[in-house]
């Protein structure tokens, strides 16, 4: 299975109906979902490779039509990072770097082109399956 680029995901927010803007966030915000806009707003500040996975995170809380972080919030936060780490993440590419960098995470992060608490909800994901 191919890796979306961030191309692949506009195309996608396109076809849920979403908007996807780019403007500078407050410190510590890299993105949010508003679903009665259905507006995705990335902080234009991150690489190219960062806002790829804020856009697939936030195409997640679209898909479901999210609310927000309201009283649902951590069933939501879950599924949006579970989603992200298993379209981003190839599991062959992930058994490659995970064996070439001894486990590192910054370094395996960097060899996927993902962020570290993509490919740390990834390794939660396989350690979930692998006891399940």
């Amino acid at each position: 299975m191919m890796r979306p680029s961030y191309d692949d995901l506009l195309l996608e927010a396109m076809t849920l109906g979403a908007t996807v803007e780019e403007r500078t966030l407050q410190h510590g915000l890299c993105g949010f979902y508003w679903d009665r806009e259905r507006t995705i707003v990335i902080d234009d500040g991150m690489a190219d490779w960062q806002k790829r996975c804020v856009l697939c995170h936030e195409l997640s809380h679209a898909r479901y039509h999210d609310a927000g972080c309201g009283t649902n919030c951590s069933k939501a936060e879950r599924r949006a990072r579970k989603e992200t780490a298993l379209r981003l993440i190839s599991p062959l590419e992930y058994a490659s770097a995970e064996a070439a960098y001894d486990g590192d995470a910054f370094l395996i992060a960097s060899d996927l082109g993902v962020t570290v608490q993509v490919l740390n909800d990834y390794r939660m994901w396989l350690d979930n399956n692998v006891r399940a």
